[in-house]
């Protein structure tokens, strides 16, 4: 069985037809992984609903607490990706002996189509059950250790970092 935590980000924004903003309501992880026929046994857990830019230490704090706590050794968090590979940095300086991927997405679920999350929920699910121990950023079809990866904003993927 595999855990999965909710931490927010674009993957679970919605459109606000009130505010004419993306907000969250609730997590749609539990849909997506319905509508993909996931056949893998798993326990989803909302820990927060934010935006990366707005987590803080405390936060992080909690989501390190959550893995340490988890009966899983293979855990999953769905992460804005902003701070993304400041979480996993987090994550991997407290070296927990589990295998641990962050996901998340540049467009939200909730929009349709042109989402990538589906996507890239899809590559974490399988990525966590063949990965060793450690810390791990999935994006774009491609794991990368997380001393290894960085978001470039002019291209808006995940790649190697140098």
């Amino acid at each position: 069985m595999v855990q999965i935590f909710i931490t927010g980000g674009t993957f679970d924004k919605a459109y606000n037809y009130i505010t004419g903003e993306l907000t969250f309501f609730e997590t749609h992880i539990d849909a997506m992984l319905k509508r993909g026929r996931c056949a893998v046994d798993y326990d989803v857990k909302t820990l927060m609903m934010k935006d990366s830019l707005e987590l803080t230490d405390k936060d992080r704090t909690h989501i390190l607490q959550s893995c340490r706590e988890s009966l899983h050794h293979r855990i999953m968090i769905t992460h804005g990706t902003d701070t993304m590979v400041d979480t996993a940095t987090f994550l991997a300086s407290h070296d927990l002996p589990k295998t641990i991927v962050l996901t998340g997405a540049m467009i939200p679920y909730s929009i349709g189509h042109s989402s990538d999350g589906f996507f890239n929920l899809g590559s974490a699910l399988a990525f966590l059950q063949c990965r060793e121990q450690g810390v791990w950023v999935v994006m774009n079809g491609r794991c990368f250790p997380w001393n290894g990866v960085q978001k470039n904003y002019t291209t808006g993927y995940f790649e190697e970092s140098v």
